[in-house]
């Protein structure tokens, strides 16, 4: 059984100004079945909220982490969670 969680992600490194968000959405609507944003924090981070089944979330995560991503990732940090919903796709904030 593939459940639907929700998952948040902190990426640090260069992760600003490089489409950086962009590349997110796109694999996220690559991967399907995830809805949730991309969003550009103060401190120089982007914050990845994705909710969907949780292989989808995973394939994502590691995307994140290990993938062919803009800019430099130096680290991610993410919690799982329920769906709390509310979102139509995936988009940049």
């Amino acid at each position: 059984m593939n459940e639907d969680v929700r998952v948040t992600a902190w990426v640090r490194g260069r992760v600003q100004g490089v489409g950086f968000r962009w590349f997110t959405r796109a694999n996220a609507l690559r991967i399907g079945e995830l809805a949730g944003f991309a969003s550009n924090l103060g401190d120089g981070r982007v914050q990845v909220v994705a909710e969907g089944p949780k292989e989808r979330c995973e394939e994502l995560l590691d995307w994140l982490r290990t993938g062919d991503t803009p800019g430099r990732v130096d680290g991610v940090t993410e919690i799982w969670d329920t769906p709390r919903g509310g979102y139509d796709g995936f988009e940049i904030r």
